[in-house]
């Protein structure tokens, strides 16, 4: 795989495509996570897409870069707790083809029922989402499927136009804190930022139970380590993509781990101050800050709200979240 970013004229030409099924999201300043941040904090509202979440800006790339080449393809396969799914299932119902998403046992439940909604054939396996990954390149095999992977250069040319947007519609951002999942958020993040030629500071966030990116960052090598997190299932990587953390390591100034507590805490806050739901991953962005909001003080800093898909259980449980978690 080619671990290069993609450039501006790429992200531009991703743009156009996308542009007449996703609109370009929000980005706004809110008065009370300024205050409580003592920072000036933007945020870039990616739960206002149509699968309520950044992903489907890959998807709908890398199902049209995928047609061109394989027009005949029947369907794809692909692994996911829901976001990659809900984008791969809408992209693939657009061109007529088959979807079917794999997903771990005890998945979201809400985003089961969204995946569903778009068309897909859900198929449930495994305890997390690297078992589901490897049931579903056997799925590709036995089916004559294309299995669609969680990262590569197609998502991350797809979801740099969300760094595009958030680059120009913003002031100029001191720093920009982004949720790392399988990576393509981050990286097009950063794709977006080298095309501008801009100097702003990356910092990526994990959950602190899910740490194989951070671990991997610090070490300077891939860390296999198990996910636990019950919050932030978007960002449940256990084994990090040797591309993707080879360019995170190339492009973030730090990495910061979040404690599900401290998610929780973070999503009630956003829907406090915002009056927006974002899902466990989708505030782990704002849940760093505010943890780490020292340095920032004073600055321009961003926040990238990557996703709104929350169960109705786990809204229940951020509701409840202890103030300052």
């Amino acid at each position: 795989m080619n671990a290069n970013l993609p450039t501006l004229p790429e992200i531009e030409a991703a743009a156009a495509l996308i542009r007449p099924f996703v609109p370009p999201t929000p980005a706004r300043a809110w008065p009370l996570l300024s205050s409580a941040a003592g920072s000036e904090v933007w945020v870039k509202h990616e739960n206002h897409t149509p699968v309520g979440a950044f992903k489907v800006r890959g998807g709908l790339v890398y199902l049209d870069e995928l047609l061109r080449a394989e027009p005949e393809v029947p369907g794809v396969v692909a692994a996911s707790t829901g976001n990659h799914g809900q984008s791969i299932a809408w992209s693939a119902r657009r061109h007529g083809r088959r979807a079917v998403i794999v997903v771990p046992r005890g998945n979201n439940p809400d985003k089961n029922a969204a995946m569903r909604a778009l068309g897909a054939e859900l198929v449930e396996h495994g305890r997390e989402f690297q078992e589901a990954l490897e049931h579903s390149r056997d799925l590709a095999r036995a089916e004559g499927l294309h299995p669609v992977p969680s990262f590569h250069p197609w998502l991350v040319r797809g979801v740099a136009t969300a760094g595009l947007e958030f680059f120009r519609d913003a002031p100029p951002l001191d720093a920009v804190f982004v949720p790392i999942g399988l990576g393509s958020g981050f990286c097009g993040l950063a794709a977006a930022r080298q095309a501008l030629g801009l100097n702003t500071r990356l910092i990526g966030v994990v959950s602190a139970h899910a740490p194989a990116y951070a671990l991997s960052f610090t070490r300077g090598e891939l860390v296999t380590q198990p996910s636990r997190t019950q919050v932030a299932e978007g960002v449940a990587c256990s084994t990090p993509n040797a591309d993707a953390l080879a360019l995170i390591r190339s492009h973030a100034d730090a990495i910061v781990t979040v404690t599900d507590d401290e998610a929780l805490a973070a999503m009630r806050e956003l829907i406090e101050a915002t009056h927006n739901l974002a899902e466990g991953a989708g505030a782990l962005a704002w849940a760093a800050l505010k943890k780490t909001c020292g340095p920032w003080r004073g600055a321009r800093v961003g926040c990238m709200l990557s996703g709104g898909n929350a169960s109705l259980d786990l809204l229940g449980r951020a509701l409840q979240a202890r103030a300052g978690a």
